[in-house]
């Protein structure tokens, strides 16, 4: 079982933004597990494939969108971005 911490604070599988478990309305229940989103297209996106997302380790993002994350994720010190 998770801590009420880890609950209350997790991580959108998709994009990576920080979500507050607690007053999310965009949730998803795969094998039992429940994971929670920043948006319906992230959930959606999910859903239609979620081992893609669960994969212990992603192959490197290549083109524009592999600069742009390489770019976000030096600019943020690895951290997930907060939920707006």
């Amino acid at each position: 079982m998770k801590s009420d911490e880890a609950v209350k604070s997790s991580v959108d599988p998709v994009c990576g933004m920080s979500i507050d478990a607690e007053t999310t309305k965009i949730i998803a229940t795969i094998e039992g597990q429940q994971y929670y989103f920043c948006a319906e297209g992230c959930r959606q996106a999910f859903t239609e494939n979620p081992a893609k997302y669960l994969e212990a380790e992603c192959a490197k993002p290549k083109g524009w969108w592999g600069r742009y994350m390489a770019k976000l994720q030096k600019a943020t010190g690895g951290k997930p971005m907060k939920c707006h």
